[in-house]
């Protein structure tokens, strides 16, 4: 299971109710945190996002609106008696700023804080559940994306079928590993026979802040959702490639290129109070398209 609940979908400048870009992405048993811009922790409290069970954070870039909040967030969760392990996963110039911080306010962090600097394109999280991997993208200073994947779930056994078939629990494990049993009398009994397909593995992309660029969509091929910022409305192309942002289009056209299931448009530009216009121009090109509400939570 996957879940992303959006805390800030903002750009820059927090306005009109909207906070920069933060958000959570839930499995069954931890949550990772995916940038953190300036008032996340206010939106964590809000939508009752529980700090202890983040196990992660993922920074994009070191733009203002995608990290000023982090060093309160480590310093809180100090503070509320954290005492597991965190791991960071961010340009590497965050490491020292960190450090920075901490040793001019004379704090000592009461758990352990892994920092894991992104250096290159390719899988940096690998655990039996989920795999994370980084790509770059194209933004104004070094930016990277992220791509979530859930490893491939076993098959579940179904008790009462291989009590029929006698077939020890002892075996159950290679059952949910796609193995027939074979009986003391060489009769084979078919996996399908004892066992059904679990939920299907489920895949997220965060494409971070960048300018249009067609390559993105072999990064993000096919996945169940992608995260993909809309600065800007299309009237405003220009800009968006000056500031190395994009557009509603251009978001929509990377996610058609991409093959993939379902777009979620954020990063608006403070210049737009109302966001009325955004989702009806992404989806004249992809048509399974949503806004990143704060607070919505998105199954994927």
């Amino acid at each position: 299971m996957l879940a992303l609940t959006i805390l800030g979908n903002n750009s820059a400048i927090p306005a009109f109710d909207r906070n920069p870009t933060a958000q959570i992405l839930q499995t069954n048993d931890e949550s990772y945190l995916i940038d953190c811009g300036e008032g996340t922790q206010m939106q964590m409290t809000r939508y009752k996002i529980r700090r202890s069970k983040i196990s992660r954070i993922f920074i994009s870039h070191l733009h203002g609106d995608h990290y000023y909040g982090l060093i309160g967030l480590l310093t809180s969760m100090g503070l509320l008696g954290r005492t597991q392990d965190l791991h960071l996963y961010a340009p590497q110039p965050l490491e020292q700023i960190l450090l920075l911080q901490l040793s001019v306010a004379d704090t000592h962090l009461p758990y352990k804080l892994h920092f894991h600097p992104l250096k290159n394109e390719g899988i940096i999280v690998d655990d039996k559940k989920m795999q994370v991997a980084c790509f770059s993208v194209k933004h104004l200073i070094e930016c990277w994306g992220f791509l979530f994947r859930e490893k491939k779930n076993p098959r579940k056994v179904n008790p009462e079928r291989a009590a029929i078939y006698e077939v020890p629990s002892a075996f159950y494990e290679k059952l949910q590993q796609g193995f027939d049993y074979v009986t003391k009398k060489g009769t084979i009994v078919p996996n399908a026979e004892v066992t059904v397909a679990a939920v299907q593995a489920k895949s997220y992309a965060f494409c971070a802040d960048t300018i249009y660029d067609e390559s993105l969509a072999d990064k993000i091929r096919e996945v169940d959702l992608l995260y993909h910022e809309a600065t800007y409305l299309k009237d405003l192309h220009e800009r968006a490639a000056a500031r190395f942002h994009s557009t509603t289009q251009q978001a929509a056209s990377i996610a058609k290129l991409g093959n993939v299931k379902k777009l979620l448009l954020g990063h608006f530009s403070s210049k737009y109070e109302s966001l009325e216009e955004f989702l009806p121009e992404a989806c004249e090109i992809f048509e399974n398209t949503e806004l990143a509400l704060e607070g919505a939570c998105y199954k994927v």
